[in-house]
């Protein structure tokens, strides 16, 4: 694995967190908007580890004479989809998002859910800094013995 493919990594966790971050931040700010869904984003591994992936990989890189296997890695944001779970339904006639008998269906977002979430999407986001950073300060200490 080379520097380029672990920096790689790092800039697809910043990515990929960063845009569940959003997802998280969207659902604390609609928590009191009447029949917002509450969404839940979907992260992908960029590897296929699925065991016939595995497989071949063994079988591709393992068995060819002199080559070391290849690995590749990083996490992909995939979209996000809607929690099914139920919310409550208040009864308000004349309100615009009312329906024929006069209930609206209320936001299904449970705040403690999307603030841990987000906490651990942060943590998540910190840990991709930190590949970055420490692939650059190794980048750079190999600079300065190559100099030497």
């Amino acid at each position: 694995m080379t520097l380029l493919d672990i920096l790689n990594i790092g800039a697809s966790g910043l990515d990929a967190h960063s845009q569940r971050m959003s997802v998280h931040a969207r659902n604390i700010a609609n928590i009191d908007t009447p029949n917002y869904v509450r969404k839940i984003p979907v992260l992908y591994s960029k590897d296929d580890v699925s065991f016939e992936g595995m497989l071949n990989r063994v079988k591709d890189n393992v068995f060819k004479v002199g080559a070391l296997p290849h690995v590749t890695g990083g996490v992909h944001f995939g979209g996000v989809v809607e929690d099914t779970s139920e919310s409550d339904r208040i009864y308000k006639p004349g309100h615009p998002d009312a329906d024929e008998y006069g209930y609206i269906q209320v936001s299904n977002v449970n705040p403690m859910i999307d603030i841990s979430d987000a906490h651990m999407t942060s943590r998540a986001y910190e840990a991709s800094m930190a590949i970055v950073g420490i692939t650059k300060a190794m980048t750079q200490k190999a600079a300065e013995i190559g100099k030497g």
